[in-house]
């Protein structure tokens, strides 16, 4: 499987990604040493995500997240 996903810091920070692991993801996006992206954040909470079997459905979901469609 595979997980398209939007997190948001306490700060009020948002990130979305695509990852197969979730739980391990959202650990490393915790931990300043291992996510250069969501360093700036503390705290991420899970607010939003998505199962798909594809991968390149996935990535194709989380383009468009990001490209402000979403």
């Amino acid at each position: 499987m595979f997980f398209v996903y939007v997190i948001k810091s306490i700060e009020g920070f948002r990130y979305t990604g695509m990852t197969e692991d979730l739980h391990k993801r959202l650990a490393e996006h915790n931990n300043k040493n291992l996510s250069f992206w969501t360093k700036r954040g503390n705290d991420w909470k899970l607010i939003y995500y998505e199962e798909f079997t594809s991968k390149s459905d996935a990535l194709n979901r989380e383009k468009w997240l990001k490209g402000g469609s979403g």
